[in-house]
């Protein structure tokens, strides 16, 4: 039964994340932002986690992940509205800063949960299961939020997904709140201490990568194929392709890394979206574009749940909720830099540039990522 609430929590903020998250672009755009004001806005959204993540671990820890949740989802529901009831680009600003400090409280909590309420035997599926409910989500979200602002407004399609967010905060009451096991009374290290456990150390690498990459194809692909001509509407059917298609790859994860074992799994799936990456600015086609993002989709699709489960199994069970919280906060790093980065790229060399040197960063991490190892097994 937790499980089941833990997957309606986790669908409910990604619908309302995902119908949102590719309209910022736009929206900015129509109150006249550039792409470098584009890239700043989607850095915002990073900023403070990526400062917070690990107090947010602790505190997941030491009362119980329920609160956590209740609290985060309250915050991006409210978040969301502000775009509805001020239309100025200060307000889009205090949007991000708000749902992105909301998305983690979720996240680091529901993760740990998940953590804590698997054994070793299961932990590999549950966290694909916990992926696959985000992707649904990430599925739906894009075309409700394109076929929103195509009918009423960018500041309709917040407000509803405000209001929607009430869903994710009931669940969130019926969770249970379990703490982390006792801590020792000896004096314990930095969490940052874990980077230096090469399992810990790769899996954050490659969560990394498939985060900032998501991100970039979320914050800048509206733009270029607005510009291409396409409606809110078919720019949501195309981002959620790629949902779709890592739904399907998350399907058969467990089969494919048996088989193959995750080190190859990984390499070649962040080398795919690394190659989709860099054909997409070549065409305009609609159809062509839903194939490089269902590509895409499955490239992104294998790095998120290996890295969660394999940073869990490698953290010390009274530290757990802390490691996950040091894991977001390199995801949040990532977030951090590579939208400013890209977007001074963007206004230097055009949007197509931005999609190059992202598929060639993707691609060259993906050989990078070949001379480590994860272990082919979750290890308690």
């Amino acid at each position: 039964m937790t499980i089941r609430i833990v997957l309606g929590v986790t669908f409910g903020i990604y619908l309302i994340l995902s119908a949102t998250r590719p309209l910022i672009s736009l929206y900015a755009a129509s109150l006249g932002a550039n792409t470098l004001d584009v890239g700043l806005l989607a850095a915002v959204y990073a900023l403070l986690p990526l400062l917070l993540a690990m107090h947010v671990g602790k505190l997941s820890d030491a009362i119980g992940d329920r609160l956590p949740v209740v609290m985060g989802s309250a915050g991006m529901a409210l978040g969301l509205v502000i775009p509805f009831a001020a239309q100025s680009l200060w307000a889009l600003y205090l949007t991000q800063i708000i749902v992105g400090v909301s998305q983690l409280l979720c996240m680091v909590s529901v993760q740990n949960l998940i953590g804590k309420i698997s054994s070793i035997e299961n932990r590999d599926q549950q966290f694909a299961i916990f992926t696959l409910s985000a992707s649904v989500g990430n599925l739906i979200g894009p075309v409700c939020g394109g076929y929103l602002a195509d009918q009423y407004s960018y500041a309709v399609a917040f407000l509803i997904a405000g209001v929607a967010g009430v869903f994710p905060v009931a669940l969130g009451f019926l969770l249970p709140s379990i703490k982390g096991v006792a801590k020792t009374l000896a004096k314990q290290s930095s969490a940052l201490h874990f980077l230096k456990n090469p399992a810990i150390r790769r899996a954050m690498v490659t969560s990394a990568l498939v985060l900032y990459s998501r991100d970039i194809f979320i914050v800048y692909f509206p733009l270029f194929a607005s510009d291409a001509g396409l409606s809110g509407t078919t720019i949501g059917w195309i981002i959620s392709v790629q949902a779709f298609a890592q739904i399907v790859v998350r399907f058969f994860l467990a089969r494919l890394c048996d088989r193959f074992g995750r080190n190859h799994v990984l390499f070649v799936s962040i080398l795919t979206a690394g190659v989709a990456f860099l054909l997409m600015p070549m065409t305009a086609d609609v159809w062509v574009l839903g194939l490089l993002s269902g590509l895409m989709g499955l490239g992104l699709g294998c790095g998120q749940p290996l890295s969660i489960s394999t940073t869990y199994s490698a953290s010390p069970k009274d530290r757990t909720g802390e490691v996950l919280g040091l894991r977001l906060a390199v995801n949040r790093f990532s977030q951090l830099v590579a939208p400013v980065f890209f977007g001074g790229l963007g206004a230097f060399g055009g949007l197509v540039l931005v999609f190059y040197v992202s598929g060639v960063f993707l691609m060259g991490g993906a050989w990078l990522f070949r001379r480590g190892r994860l272990p082919d097994k979750s290890q308690d």
